[in-house]
C-alpha cells in the first residue's frame, strides 16, 4: 500500500478530546437521546393507559420496548461522556430538541400502535446518523452500540407492524 493511501484511512482515535468531529459526534448523540427520552415517556404513558382488547398485548409490549430504552438511553448518555462531554438531561432540552412529541393519555389503542410505529421510524433515522458519525470519525464502539440499536427498532418495528394487520 502507498503511504498516501495508509495516511487516508479512517483510523481508532483517542477519545475524549475536544475537537470539530467529536463535537459533531456529541450533537448527534444528544439528538438520539433527547428523541429517545420522549419515546421511552410516551411507552411508560402508553402502558398505563392502554385499553381494549389489545389490552394485554400491548401493555406487555410497551414495557418491554420502554424497559430496553432505559438501558440505550444510558448506553448513549455514558458514549457522551466517553467523549469528556456532558449528555443534555433536562426534560425541557429534550423536548424542545426532540422530533418526536408527546401525546394525552385517551389515545385508541390502534393510534397508539401507529404513533409508536412512526416514532420507532424518526428513531431508526437519528441512528443512522449517529452510525454514519461514528463511522466518519473512526468510532468502531459508537457505530457498533448504534447499529445494535438499529438492529432491535427494526426488528420490533416489523413484529409491530405485523400485530398491527390484524
Amino acid at each position: 500500500m502507498k503511504s498516501e493511501e495508509i495516511t487516508e484511512k479512517k483510523v481508532y482515535k483517542k477519545l475524549g478530546y475536544d475537537s470539530t468531529e467529536a463535537d459533531e459526534m456529541v450533537k448527534s448523540m444528544n439528538s438520539a437521546l433527547a428523541n429517545y427520552h420522549v419515546y421511552y415517556q410516551k411507552l411508560r404513558n402508553y402502558h398505563w393507559n392502554v385499553t381494549g382488547e389489545d389490552f394485554f398485548d400491548l401493555h406487555e409490549k410497551f414495557e418491554e420496548l420502554y424497559d430496553q430504552a432505559i438501558i440505550d438511553i444510558d448506553d448513549i448518555a455514558e458514549r457522551i461522556r466517553v467523549y469528556g462531554k456532558k449528555p443534555m438531561s433536562l426534560l425541557k432540552d429534550y423536548l424542545k430538541v426532540s422530533e418526536i412529541k408527546e401525546t394525552g393519555t385517551d389515545l385508541s389503542s390502534d393510534e397508539m400502535l401507529a404513533d409508536i410505529l412512526h416514532d420507532m421510524e424518526i428513531m431508526l433515522g437519528y441512528f443512522v446518523d449517529a452510525v454514519n458519525e461514528s463511522i466518519e470519525i473512526g468510532d468502531l464502539a459508537g457505530e457498533r452500540m448504534f447499529n445494535e440499536m438499529i438492529k432491535y427498532f427494526e426488528k420490533r418495528h416489523w413484529m409491530l407492524t405485523s400485530f398491527a394487520m390484524k
